[in-house]
């Protein structure tokens, strides 16, 4: 095991990354979430907290799970230039190592292909350490303008903050 799997030193979050607002329903379960938009990429992550843990210390799955929700519906959304939520139809995911306390887990869209009603993306999440997760999943392109329970538009993870 390397020097930074034995150590449990707390980390910061990276550069280009924006705390994602609240509001934004179960997503809120993962706060305090950063992501990071540049072009159709994005990037989602967290510093690895007592409330994203279960009783081993380390990541709780369903935080890894959400984590990659939200980061391939992004990514699709991206890809196909809206900025509307897309349903998950489907998300699998394969674990591979642990992320502890401290530690920045780091969700990326590294695969995307947006067809006329569905888009599929897949990615990785990363810690200092390497692979923690890979992930798939496949998302329904309404050709609605869909129900939004504020009368927004638009996804709040896509927006923008005002600066």
């Amino acid at each position: 095991m390397s020097e930074i799997g034995k150590e449990n030193k707390a980390e910061t979050v990276p550069d280009g990354f924006e705390r994602l607002p609240t509001g934004l329903g179960y997503t809120d379960s993962l706060q305090p979430v950063y992501r990071r938009i540049e072009g159709e990429g994005a990037s989602f992550g967290l510093l690895v907290e007592a409330q994203h843990s279960n009783t081993m210390g380390i990541c709780h799955g369903g935080v890894l799970m959400t984590l990659a929700d939200i980061t391939a519906a992004t990514g699709a959304n991206l890809a196909r230039g809206v900025t509307a939520g897309s349903p998950t139809v489907h998300l699998s995911i394969d674990y591979i190592s642990s992320a502890r306390m401290g530690q920045w887990v780091q969700a990326n869209v590294e695969h995307v292909s947006a067809k006329r009603r569905f888009g599929f993306c897949s990615g990785g999440i990363y810690n200092t350490a390497g692979v923690v997760a890979r992930f798939s999943g496949t998302f329904y392109f309404p050709d609605h303008d869909g129900m939004w329970k504020d009368g927004r538009r638009g996804d709040g993870v896509l927006q923008q903050q005002a600066t």
